[in-house]
């Protein structure tokens, strides 16, 4: 390490006085201008953290969904995971050092994590479609060159595409192709193979509207749409050109406000969907003959796709464990639906995709996805390689040709992290081959009516939780009260946690009919006023 270099690089991307951040389940995020100084740092914790494992490490620029003023950074692990727990308090110590403690810490972590500086580190850049993104990354870069680390910068990616890039380069190629070319090739092979075998190709064209939410889901499609099939027809709508990013659109602002996004003109029983700002999460909604909006979510789109596997896997008649995690979030009728009617574990966990990865790894087939649309599949090594064989040796045609619909399966989905655009492909294929309209699918089940709150605090630290955050520790008090809210309603429950990224307390509540989670949330979120140090007036009905 050059002590010259690092002082210099460093007092060109100096740190604003007083200004601390948390390294969180989505990395990094704020207002772009205060980002400047953090983005750099990260650079030199990727530097680290690849001379650590000995492997390429990620380094995406983005904010998500949030608007467009924002921006964010965060880093992937080699097979394209989060990065590890005890690296984001790394990450954390970097970020808030003063200017004259840079040298220190970055010695200490090197120390604590047994980082070797003459070994060789790599780093994989990518970016989001907003203003502020290429300056920070080229704050990456200067990161990156300090600490003597090479760099591979893709430009605009989705930030699922970045977390396939670094998964193809760390399994030497076996994943597929480190490049764009290679995931869309990989991508609509497996999916042409799946649409082939669908009884209404040729008949008819499948139309789909695709509102990108002025982000680079719109940009990376336009460049796949040359692979897809003629039988599938995409229409990109909110494609940047005009507003801006995540601006009353995209899959969190369908997603809260369940209605449909600007800038997309809907015809009765159109099939469509939305991607957030940087492609990782899907919602599909359509309009019935009435006129009314009809919302599916993650919740349905896990449950179509383990419709889909489970008899797919009864069909290769292999001993597999399947299941979904969900989080507290998911509706409860999706809950029943699948323990009961499909007969599928479902296991529920703490809010953040880590935690959902993690328990999904337990499993052959693990299906994994949050209510906001942020979702994959995960397969074991032991399933993979079995499934692959099967296609290669089987004798009998219904197994075979089960294991071949598998295998495909297996190639489409992104199993790094929820990917909008192979999501997209999997429910799209899932539809065709069940020969399933949009409605049919609605109509799996009927999501039980709820209510999304969220309650200003003074600290959101007062609020401890357990059970997959299904119930309240502290304050005491809260969780009785809470309980005794419930059992005035039918089919009802509801949940408080604090929000990963603000002073607030999030509350979910669902009941028999709107009018009843509307007000058992209300109630709730006056109850964590009073008893949580609610800031501000109270919650109004």
């Amino acid at each position: 390490m050059d002590p010259e270099a690092l002082r210099k690089y460093s007092a060109l991307h100096p740190k604003p006085a007083g200004l601390a951040l948390q390294y969180g389940t989505a990395g990094f995020r704020t207002k772009a201008q205060q980002l400047d100084h953090v983005v750099f740092r990260m650079g030199l914790l990727a530097v680290l953290r690849s001379k650590a494992v000995a492997a390429t490490i990620g380094v995406m620029v983005t904010a998500s969904h949030n608007p467009e003023e924002d921006n964010g950074i965060k880093l992937v692990d080699p097979l394209g995971e989060m990065l590890h727990p005890s690296w984001e308090e790394y990450a954390t110590q970097l970020a808030n050092a003063e200017e004259q403690e840079l040298q220190k810490v970055i010695t200490e972590i090197c120390q604590k994590a047994a980082v070797n500086l003459h070994k060789d580190g790599l780093v994989f850049i990518g970016r989001d479609t907003r203003p502020s993104s290429e300056k920070l990354s080229q704050s990456v870069i200067d990161g990156i060159l300090v600490l003597g680390g090479q760099y591979h910068d893709y430009g605009l990616v989705t930030t699922p595409q970045l977390h396939y890039m670094v998964c193809c380069q760390n399994t030497q190629g076996q994943y597929g192709k480190a490049t764009l070319e290679g995931y869309y090739e990989k991508l609509s092979k497996a999916f042409m193979e799946l649409i082939k075998q669908s009884h209404s190709s040729g008949e008819c064209q499948r139309h789909l509207k695709i509102d990108c939410a002025n982000g680079i889901g719109a940009l990376k499609l336009s460049e796949m749409k040359p692979y897809f099939p003629q039988e599938v027809v995409i229409h990109i709508y909110n494609d940047g050109t005009k507003e801006k990013l995540n601006h009353l659109c995209g899959a969190d602002f369908v997603k809260v406000h369940q209605k449909p996004p600007g800038g997309l003109d809907m015809k009765p029983n159109e099939r469509c969907c939305s991607f957030d700002g940087d492609a990782d999460r899907i919602v599909y909604y359509y309009k019935d003959a009435t006129g009314h909006f009809h919302l599916i979510d993650g919740d349905k789109i896990a449950t179509l796709i383990s419709i889909f596997l489970k008899e797919l896997l009864a069909k290769v008649r292999q001993d597999f464990k399947m299941a979904v995690v969900q989080t507290a979030y998911a509706n409860g009728n999706s809950t029943r639906y699948l323990e009961e009617t499909l007969r599928v574990p479902v296991h529920c966990v703490k809010t953040g995709v880590k935690h959902l990865h993690h328990k999904a790894q337990e499993f052959d087939v693990g299906v994994y996805f949050e209510a906001n649309g942020h979702g994959t599949v995960l397969f074991s090594k032991a399933a993979e390689t079995k499934i692959r064989q099967l296609v290669k040796e089987e004798k009998d045609d219904e197994k075979r040709e089960a294991a071949k619909v598998l295998e495909n399966m297996i190639d489409l989905i992104n199993q790094t992290v929820g990917d909008a655009i192979s999501d997209m492909l999997v429910i799209e294929a899932i539809l065709a081959l069940k020969g399933l309209t949009v409605q049919q699918w609605d109509a799996l089940y009927t999501d039980l009516p709820n209510r999304l709150l969220k309650v200003q605090v003074a600290d959101r630290r007062v609020i401890d939780t357990t059970d997959a955050e299904r119930r309240v520790v502290t304050p005491p008090g809260l969780q009785e009260k809470i309980d005794a809210l419930v059992k005035k309603y039918k089919l009802s429950r509801a949940f408080v946690r604090p929000s990963g990224t603000e002073d607030v307390v999030r509350i979910y509540a669902e009941a028999d009919t709107q009018e009843n989670a509307d007000a058992l949330a209300h109630e709730v979120s006056l109850a964590v006023y009073h008893l949580a140090g609610g800031k501000g007036t109270p919650p109004q009905p």
